[in-house]
């Protein structure tokens, strides 16, 4: 008999590869990331419509004397860069806090009513009494945002469970679709609301730096709330329970965690009107990086939604010049393929 032949040396036995869930890994993830977005920040404020150099880029900052190029860095291009990144990681965020509280893995923000509930304010305002001014838009977007979400997750409690997933996965489908029924029929008999809702719906981070300045604080306190919402978030996924076993009560936990995502995605949807398949894709692309640790996917997602709406404006300025393709029409037109590509992988994966 060969026995020795059956038992393994020691030696041989290759070491494990470090796993994508352990801290090291994790912040070498969260550090590459960084990493995208600052390379994201230097295209998109060093690329435009119109060309640059890089020395009219460092003599806008360190020699600034008022020339064309100087003002279109700094007037422009940065305030640009900076709604992009807000609203990147706005809507990043805002998708996973979704997704984590409906237990759906393709909810978005707008599924609570938020991007309908904007459009419907401000064209219903609008047809009241004519052309409004943009601060008026946002104020009013802002403000519909917030109110369709909680009619959603008002109806949705009324179950005394603080709203189930399916509960509200139903309640904003069906608030949705009222609200894009009444945005319909106010924009068929009213040309200036119409008018409005082309400009508005068009998701741009051009010309819009003036609702960031407004809405800063908004986005920061949800942020923050999503952020206290990440541990309670990892109990809520072992089921209701498990998560009251650990001392979490559900309903507040869910208030949190909604709380955060209207704030957010109102915020974004207000500053840069509705960009499709950020919220959707980056949750998935998060999740793929880090693991199921809300604690770490959290930030990964801000930065990759973050990243996302970066790269995407700075290549929408660069395949139409003299013009540009706005932000929104270039992730929806690299968004739906990739997320296609990632379903049909993670299907063939549990195959």
């Amino acid at each position: 008999m060969k026995i020795s032949a059956l038992a393994p040396a020691s030696r041989d036995v290759p070491k494990p590869a470090a796993s994508r869930s352990s801290p090291a890994v994790r912040a070498r993830t969260l550090a590459i990331l960084a990493a995208v977005v600052v390379i994201g920040v230097v295209l998109s404020i060093g690329v435009g419509s119109a060309r640059s150099t890089p020395g009219e880029i460092w003599h806008a900052f360190a020699d600034y004397t008022g020339t064309v190029m100087d003002l279109t860095v700094r007037e422009i291009r940065v305030p640009r860069t900076l709604t992009a990144l807000a609203v990147g990681a706005a809507l990043g965020v805002a998708g996973t806090l979704v997704q984590g509280h409906t237990r759906n893995p393709i909810a978005e923000p707008g599924l609570l009513g938020i991007n309908h509930g904007a459009a419907l304010a401000i064209v219903a305002t609008t047809a009241a009494a004519g052309p409004l001014s943009y601060s008026a838009q946002a104020l009013l977007a802002f403000t519909g945002a917030l109110v369709a979400s909680v009619v959603v997750f008002g109806i949705g409690s009324v179950d005394r469970r603080g709203g189930s997933p399916t509960t509200l996965v139903l309640v904003g489908a069906a608030v949705t679709s009222l609200c894009l029924g009444l945005v319909s029929a106010t924009v068929l008999l009213s040309e200036a609301a119409l008018e409005t809702l082309r400009f508005w719906q068009v998701g741009s981070v051009a010309g819009r730096s003036g609702a960031l300045e407004l809405l800063w604080p908004v986005l920061l306190l949800g942020g923050l709330l999503a952020w206290l919402n990440a541990t309670q978030l990892n109990a809520l996924a072992l089921g209701e329970a498990a998560a009251t076993g650990l001392g979490v009560t559900t309903a507040r936990a869910r208030g949190v965690g909604l709380a955060a995502l209207v704030l957010l995605a109102g915020a974004a949807v207000t500053i840069a009107g509705p960009v499709a398949f950020v919220g959707l894709l980056v949750p998935h692309v998060a999740r793929w990086a880090l693991g199921a640790d809300y604690r770490w996917l959290v930030p990964a997602s801000a930065l990759i939604g973050s990243a996302i709406i970066l790269l995407a404006d700075t290549l929408g300025r660069i395949i139409a010049r003299p013009g540009e393709l706005p932000v929104g029409v270039v992730v929806a037109l690299a968004g739906a393929p990739v997320f296609v590509y990632i379903a049909r992988r993670k299907r063939v994966v549990s195959a």
